[in-house]
């Protein structure tokens, strides 16, 4: 059985074994649930396309081609690699 150990700030290195069994990788965010008889179960938050879908809708914006979303992006690519 896999274990851990909290470090000086409270954190949790989580075993490579539990990671792969869950599918975790970094930046994943991860929830505690405090059950009625003291234990502590973790799961992975998992989000859905429908949970997120729609989030960037704005009614307002108008709408743009591929072409000028390639153009866009190859503008801000330009502009990071000047810094």
């Amino acid at each position: 059985m896999p274990f851990a150990k909290i470090n000086s700030k409270g954190q949790v290195t989580i075993p490579v074994s539990v990671r792969q069994s869950l599918g975790l990788h970094p930046g994943d965010r991860i929830k505690f649930v405090l059950n009625k008889n003291g234990d502590v179960l973790f799961m992975p938050i998992v989000r859905k396309v429908d949970d997120v879908f729609g989030k960037l809708y704005k009614p307002d914006q108008k709408s743009i081609s591929v072409e000028e979303m390639d153009e866009a992006v190859k503008e801000k690519l330009k502009k990071r690699a000047k810094k």
